[in-house]
């Protein structure tokens, strides 16, 4: 791909960080350390989707500290790496061995994403971080603000964005070859775990290999029950971000990357009806649809996104003929439409197939391989390198943590994105952050 292409990609998807991170810190890595020098990484969270970070990690570096909450988990992961040093709370790794480490993979369940992300960004620690990246939307814009302000090299774990049908078909979008885009549906087969109900009545005993104060981190203070942990604590409001935290960084990405669907201008949700009373308080709904509007953006003009999950799915007359999965995504534009059942975007359809056949495909930025670029980034002193970097998936996750804002909300919601408030509802701007557990703050 020629470099002005390259730059223009770059730019519409990380023009800020671009522009900032040029002579970064990142950079004294590679004058302080030999080209043979291996990163070291501490993997926080390693089992379940932190055992492909861990291991990814361990294919480009060095681990030299794990951390898990579960130490069953934890004596697993390490027969694997049996040099690295075993935590059960982030913290304490932190205080013991900041100056032996590099870079970090957070794992962990969303509500501790920004705890561990952001104490290891203070202490000057490249991060990799799965998705969403944060449990807040006051969180993602701190973590983005704190990667620019200390320089570091960052990706969020939305492998998608490495694809190459993903990054094909932004470069369809921009040059306009579909025309004018002003609505796009979005839909999952999520939640795939029991949500939509109150908090769990009894007591259960905390199995001797988990530790659930850890778990528990900046979350209020609650017995332990086999139904947060593990998996199911995406459904619960004080753990999780429902069915659109889990997928809308997957699903949502090729669209928001085309179109740069930051900063919505208003939110509004429509949830199961049977979410009421204790339910609503607790978890999140068995259903919902999202809808957000966007304004304006540069060239771009006004845009719809829909959201759709639980089972609610757009019409499938909007497919033109195609097959309608469980989940998937449509972006219509005025000449044409990119439709994906892929949640990374891996493949895709122009439709209308007729009016495309001759469609000669525009060239894009291949990827070697998301963890890699970030691992490259990092030898490199290249911020820019990571396609996913916090500059923009703050930047995303921000626009898609926002529909739970309106879910909690219980109205339309309008946004002010360069002062994060909203504008409409005083009490809703309560739902931007979280108050946090004593000694778990930010």
């Amino acid at each position: 791909m020629s470099r002005q292409s390259r730059r223009d990609f770059l730019q519409q998807s990380s023009a800020l960080a671009a522009a900032c991170w040029v002579g970064s810190s990142s950079q004294a890595w590679t004058q302080e350390k030999s080209a043979n020098s291996a990163i070291r990484f501490a993997c926080i969270g390693v089992d379940g989707k932190g055992a492909s970070d861990r291991d990814d990690a361990g294919r480009h570096g060095d681990i030299v500290a794990l951390c898990d909450i579960d130490e069953e988990r934890l004596e697993k992961a390490a027969l694997r790496f049996p040099k690295a040093k075993k935590y059960v709370d982030f913290r304490k790794m932190f205080d013991e061995m900041a100056d032996g480490i590099d870079a970090v993979t957070v794992s962990t369940p969303d509500h501790t994403h920004a705890p561990a992300s952001v104490r290891a960004m203070k202490l000057g620690k490249h991060t990799f971080c799965q998705k969403p990246l944060t449990h807040s939307v006051a969180e993602a814009r701190m973590m983005r603000e704190l990667a620019a302000e200390k320089k570091l090299c960052t990706q969020m774990g939305n492998q998608g964005t490495a694809s190459g049908g993903l990054r094909e078909a932004v470069e369809i979008i921009r040059k306009g070859d579909i025309g004018a885009v002003k609505e796009i549906h979005i839909w999952t087969n999520r939640p795939i775990w029991p949500q939509g109900g109150g908090r769990p009545v009894g007591t259960e005993e905390c199995p001797k290999h988990i530790h659930w104060d850890q778990f528990l981190g900046p979350a209020k203070d609650r017995p332990y029950n086999s139904a947060y942990q593990p998996f199911k604590w995406r459904g619960w409001l004080d753990f999780g971000t429902g069915a659109l935290g889990d997928m809308a960084c997957h699903t949502m990405n090729m669209s928001v990357m085309a179109l740069q669907l930051f900063n919505p201008i208003s939110i509004e949700a429509n949830p199961d009806p049977e979410w009421t009373g204790d339910a609503r308080k607790e978890s999140y709904p068995k259903n919902c649809t999202i809808k957000y509007e966007f304004g304006p953006r540069g060239n771009l003009g006004p845009c719809t996104l829909y959201w759709y999950d639980g089972g609610k799915r757009p019409s499938e007359d909007l497919l033109l003929g195609e097959k309608q999965n469980a989940s998937g995504s449509l972006v219509i534009g005025e000449k044409g439409r990119i439709f994906s059942s892929n949640d990374y975007h891996g493949d895709y359809l122009i439709l209308p197939k007729a009016e495309f056949l001759e469609y000669k495909k525009p060239p894009y930025l291949a990827s070697p391989g998301h963890f890699t670029e970030f691992a490259n980034a990092i030898k490199e002193g290249k911020p820019e390198l990571a396609m996913s970097n916090f500059d923009y998936a703050a930047r995303l996750s921000e626009t898609v943590l926002l529909g739970n804002v309106a879910l909690q909300a219980g109205k339309k919601v309008e946004w002010d994105g360069v002062n994060m408030k909203v504008t409409n509802d005083s009490a809703a701007n309560q739902l931007i952050t979280r108050e946090y557990r004593k000694g778990w703050e930010l």
